[in-house]
């Protein structure tokens, strides 16, 4: 008698990659070169979203290669991006352009990126980008974008989401058709961030590794380029003997790594609070991140060992307190937006996260903040 073999059926990601990376310094002067064959024809402009701290900032915006309607649109990165601005900024280039754009090139740290990615989507799907807060809600491709990180740690440039904070949540757009067409990484770039913003923004990208290589998810895809990222993020931030340039190629590097790590994986407890304070609060991602990771040590207990060390080491003081004041409501808001990341939760934990991670739990965490 033939036992016919029950076999199980495997689902697999199969997500977009970054199909063209340029890398190296002075690439950003490549541009032009990389955008004239995108342009559809005369009356169809580049739209340019550049963070306004480069204002005036003529070694960097003298080198934007503008022809024909092509128009820079400075963007201030204080606050976290929202779903409102991208249909502010979406709206502005419809009622300024004569036709759809040829392309949205964003030229920033991750706010600006996340703008540019969502940007590119909204000009090709109709509503507002808070209905596109979610997984796979994209239903028409993006025109294409261009993505050009001046700060390194955050992943947006490889990212398959755009993190946005919309009026009932914090929640990226994440979908196939979000991650950029084109990335240009030129460490000469960052040569003017700011110190306590390079460490916060390239502890983005340790906490990336920390929660890619400790969670349920984890696999030998995601597990290479989170172990790479993991070491460069060491050499620079624990061993401390590069040279600035090295530095900032290497920051570089971890960040992209970083961001590979998660788009096969996921991240973790970390991120899930730290959108709750971003909600609430307006905290900074990047700040936002440490000051919560400072306190997983149930979770986390050698990366956030290392991390105690970074920050002793760089002289790092993080703001304190920031949640003595709130009331019960406003407590609530923070758990529940930290609750309703089921995937995070799930790699940070497993399955049964919901027996530990309760709202009293993350009551407890977010009152040591």
């Amino acid at each position: 008698m033939l036992v016919k073999e029950e076999k199980k059926l495997m689902t697999y990601k199969n997500f977009p990659m970054v199909p063209r990376v340029v890398f190296g310094r002075g690439s950003f002067n490549q541009l032009d070169e990389i955008l004239s064959p995108k342009r559809r024809n005369p009356q169809a402009s580049f739209i340019f979203l550049v963070d306004d701290v480069f204002k005036g900032k003529a070694w960097l915006t003298s080198r934007i290669p503008l022809s024909y309607g092509d128009e820079i649109l400075y963007i201030s990165a204080k606050e976290e991006p929202k779903t409102s601005q991208v249909d502010e900024i979406v709206e502005q280039i419809i009622l300024s352009s004569k036709e759809r754009p040829s392309g949205i090139i964003g030229v920033g740290g991750g706010t600006i990126l996340d703008l540019a990615k969502a940007v590119s989507i909204l000009l090709t799907n109709e509503g507002s980008a808070s209905e596109y807060q979610g997984w796979d809600l994209v239903k028409n491709p993006a025109i294409y974008h261009v993505g050009i990180p001046t700060i390194s740690g955050t992943g947006a440039e490889v990212s398959r989401t755009t993190v946005l904070t919309g009026p009932d949540r914090k929640l990226g757009i994440n979908s196939d058709y979000t991650p950029f067409d084109q990335v240009i990484l030129d460490p000469e770039l960052t040569k003017d961030v700011p110190r306590q913003q390079w460490f916060y923004t390239g502890m983005d990208c340790y906490i990336h590794c920390v929660e890619s290589l400790n969670g349920t998810y984890l696999n030998a895809f995601s597990q290479s380029y989170g172990e790479k990222a993991f070491e460069l993020c060491k050499e620079i931030f624990v061993y401390d003997k590069l040279s600035e340039k090295e530095t900032q190629d290497k920051l570089m590097m971890a960040s992209w790594h970083g961001g590979m790590s998660i788009a096969y994986s996921q991240v973790g407890v970390a991120h899930a609070m730290s959108y709750g304070l971003s909600y609430l609060l307006g905290t900074k991602h990047g700040i936002g991140n440490c000051i919560v990771f400072d306190h997983l040590e149930e979770f986390y207990p050698n990366g956030v060992a290392l991390f105690k060390d970074m920050k002793k080491k760089h002289s790092i003081e993080l703001p304190q307190g920031i949640c003595e004041n709130l009331n019960d409501d406003e407590f609530d808001i923070m758990i529940n937006v930290a609750l309703s990341l089921v995937p995070l939760w799930e790699n940070a934990i497993g399955k049964d996260w919901k027996k530990t991670i309760t709202p009293e739990k993350l009551r407890s965490l977010y009152e040591k903040m």
